[in-house]
């Protein structure tokens, strides 16, 4: 969970004709599944797949991770490039210490959206109550699964034949034979 300040602003009100001055306001953010899936309904695209985001969908995305309640549209008009780094900064945080190494060509071209997460959550048996983590800790934890389950490399010949090799030496030393 990210805390961080909206900063104040004084904005000018058309219909009102009047100077409004909004707080800073603390808020609780949080990057989840969730998060990620209101963004997504809004501006009907994939939020992982769309690498550069105008200033509007930054803020937006703001505004989806917010935990504290309460808060009114205004209150995010205030929201400067320093805080966009800062939450993305949060955002790029792996929330890990595991790692995967990358084979060469192993990138998929998969566009990943919220709904292709929640398929791999039931795949992989995770429960709905994850939707709730830091979304890299959920991506690490599906790639996990998907790893321990997937099939495993598979032993070249001479790898078996060693491996053989081994065992009967071991079982032909316990019982005192000879072949």
């Amino acid at each position: 969970m990210l805390q961080i300040e909206l900063p104040g602003i004084e904005l000018f009100n058309d219909a009102t004709q009047e100077f409004m001055t909004v707080q800073p306001k603390p808020v609780q953010l949080e990057h989840s599944l969730i998060s990620l899936s209101k963004w997504e309904a809004r501006w009907k695209k994939s939020f992982l797949a769309t690498s550069e985001k105008s200033r509007e969908e930054s803020v937006d995305y703001i505004r989806c991770m917010t935990l504290t309640q309460n808060l009114r549209p205004t209150d995010y008009a205030g929201v400067d490039q320093a805080t966009i780094a800062k939450v993305n900064a949060y955002i790029d945080d792996p929330m890990t210490a595991t790692t995967f190494t990358r084979r060469p060509g192993s990138a998929s071209r998969e566009i990943v959206t919220s709904e292709l997460i929640y398929y791999w959550m039931i795949a992989c048996s995770i429960p709905f109550e994850c939707q709730k983590w830091h979304l890299n800790r959920l991506m690490t934890l599906i790639q996990v699964c998907n790893a321990k389950d997937g099939p495993q490399k598979k032993m070249s010949k001479r790898d078996v034949l060693a491996q053989n090799r081994s065992i009967n030496a071991i079982r032909r030393q316990k019982t005192g034979s000879r072949g």
